[in-house]
């Protein structure tokens, strides 16, 4: 039996406590690792916890089931696969923080796995991914961890509503159904949709803006029927470098209400390029911020005549 164990490290420009506290928190993953696209807790029983996690590993999603001990004491975090994805037979290791005498913190991210039968190529598949997701994990966590405690102005996050007098089953079914949007949705201009593993989707899709322009896009969404929709963009337009959300339905007295939200962090170094020399942070908000909402909103309001008309 083959076990690989392997480290990958780097320092970052913020208290290791607060290093810990994003690792800790799963809800924080989609925003700071670029292959997370979803995380549930499934139960916690003090410092130990179950959590499911929705992530791409060389360019596809997976999703698994891994038990976590939490030491903030020792601001230490390890973690075991339940049942693990093939080609991996097995997967574990830690995260470890620590303060460095400079104030910044060093992140090590341990991993120790074997392959499916301790097949050569599954080894291989599993030592690329590791070392492309654990690299790009903690480059990322460097750069959000330290844009967190340097800069609040540049994350925002908002929401749409909508009351809608049907099921939540079919407002579901409308966002759910997402190759279909061309035929539903005049702001999108073509779509390419596959869901090869029943709720975990990828969709890509162009969309037409306001003055005409047509951006294209690429999300991961993992759908819970017939309650939320969960999203990441991969493909993102150039003022962002960060845009999750979610698209949820609550039944309500004799309907349900339909939410569409959005979390977003701003690319600065494309502000001026995009919006012209004179404009601010400010302006990006409010501009990204009316374009999402214009496109949700319409959304909605075509999942509302949907749903409304199944009645």
């Amino acid at each position: 039996m083959t076990i690989r164990q392997v480290e990958h490290e780097i320092t970052v420009a913020a208290p290791a406590a607060e290093v810990y506290r994003l690792i800790a928190e799963v809800e924080n993953w989609p925003r700071i690792f670029p292959p997370t696209i979803h995380v549930d807790v499934v139960e916690r029983t003090g410092a130990e916890e179950r959590i499911r996690i929705w992530a791409t590993a060389n360019d596809a999603a997976k999703n698994w089931t891994s038990r976590r001990a939490l030491d903030p004491e020792g601001l230490r975090i390890r973690f075991r696969q339940e049942v693990s994805a093939p080609p991996v037979a097995a997967m574990g290791g830690s995260w470890i923080i620590e303060q460095l005498p400079s104030g910044g913190s060093r992140i090590r991210l341990l991993h120790d796995y074997r392959a499916v039968d301790d097949e050569p190529e599954g080894l291989k598949w599993i030592d690329e991914a590791v070392d492309r997701n654990s690299r790009s994990e903690l480059a990322a966590l460097k750069t959000n961890v330290e844009l967190a405690h340097a800069s609040a102005e540049l994350a925002f996050s908002f929401e749409d509503s909508v009351r809608i007098e049907g099921a939540a089953k079919d407002a579901f079914d409308f966002v759910n159904e997402a190759g279909l949007w061309v035929e539903r949705l005049p702001h999108v201009a073509s779509v390419r949709f596959a869901e090869d593993t029943p709720g975990l989707q990828i969709l890509e899709m162009d969309t037409r803006a306001k003055d005409g322009s047509v951006h294209t896009t690429k999300s991961y969404r993992v759908a819970f029927p017939h309650q939320k929709i969960v999203y990441k963009q991969v493909t993102l337009p150039a003022l962002m470098i960060l845009h999750t959300g979610y698209w949820a339905f609550a039944e309500t007295d004799g309907g349900v209400t339909a939410t569409s939200q959005h979390t977003v962090v701003l690319n600065s170094a494309n502000i001026a390029r995009i919006l012209g020399a004179e404009a601010t942070v400010a302006d990006a908000r409010a501009y990204v911020h009316g374009a999402l909402s214009t496109n949700s909103r319409a959304t909605l309001g075509h999942a509302k005549d949907y749903a409304e008309s199944k009645r």
